[in-house]
């Protein structure tokens, strides 16, 4: 899977971004769309017209971590691997039956921005299981990027050259758009246009960036890891069921 977002949709933290960035803009002549085509025949890709855009194929894809792609009221969802407690999480959400991961995400997020009574580290928490996912709301202009605790999932994310998000389950992608300006994405972690990145294993604990170094010497993106010595300011407000999380996401 392949998600490009532009600056407006998905500002690249700027410890990701290394002066060997990729040598073109992963949207410019379609360039990384074309690309991720040539190596994944019958792939399909979704323009998101000056936000960026999604590409989703089956090809090549673990039996054991499938690939997932829906469309729901102009939200749009690239979901990999699976969630044990769907049933439970059906449930929650008011689902029928025939509901899958990639439906669920999308209503736990339209749920978060229609007034969701809990946070949204909550929420992503509360998925089980093995797994990554892009979501795109074209109604909202907003983006939501996660990845399970265990980064069980090949997920990775990067900037180009002219700073647009690059988000992969293949590192050669990644290589391919952004050069050395690309990293694992964090696990246990989830990114949203407003909020940029966050963990929501330690939703009060700040984030800090590890440069990483390849073979050659050369600073090749971060990884972003949970500072137990710093605290997000202010903390977890306490609020009843009523308080508007809309603009938490």
């Amino acid at each position: 899977m392949l998600a490009v977002f532009d600056k407006s949709i998905a500002k690249c933290p700027e410890a990701l971004q290394s002066p060997h960035s990729g040598p073109s803009s992963a949207l410019k002549d379609g360039f990384l769309a074309n690309h991720f085509g040539s190596i994944h025949p019958g792939s399909v890709t979704v323009n998101l017209a000056s936000s960026g855009l999604l590409s989703y194929s089956l090809n090549k894809q673990n039996p054991l971590l499938p690939r997932l792609f829906a469309v729901v009221d102009d939200i749009f969802c690239l979901f990999q691997g699976h969630i044990q407690n769907v049933a439970v999480l059906k449930q929650q959400y008011g689902l029928n039956k025939t509901a899958n991961e990639v439906i669920i995400v999308i209503e736990a997020f339209r749920t978060l921005r229609d007034r969701g009574p809990y946070p949204i580290d909550q929420v992503v928490r509360d998925f089980e299981g093995k797994f990554s996912f892009v979501l795109y709301d074209s109604t909202a202009k907003a983006a939501f990027i996660a990845a399970d605790v265990d980064g069980s999932v090949p997920f990775f994310w990067g900037s180009d050259s002219e700073g647009h998000l690059v988000v992969s389950d293949d590192d050669e992608i990644l290589k391919q758009a952004c050069g050395k300006s690309f990293a694992p994405f964090p696990k246990g972690c989830f990114f949203t246009t407003s909020g940029g990145l966050r963990s929501y294993e330690h939703p009060l604990n700040e984030l800090k960036p590890i440069p990483r170094v390849d073979s050659s010497g050369h600073v090749c993106g971060a990884n972003f890891k949970v500072d137990s010595e710093t605290k997000k300011e202010g903390g977890m407000p306490r609020v009843g069921s009523a308080y508007d999380w809309s603009s938490q996401y």
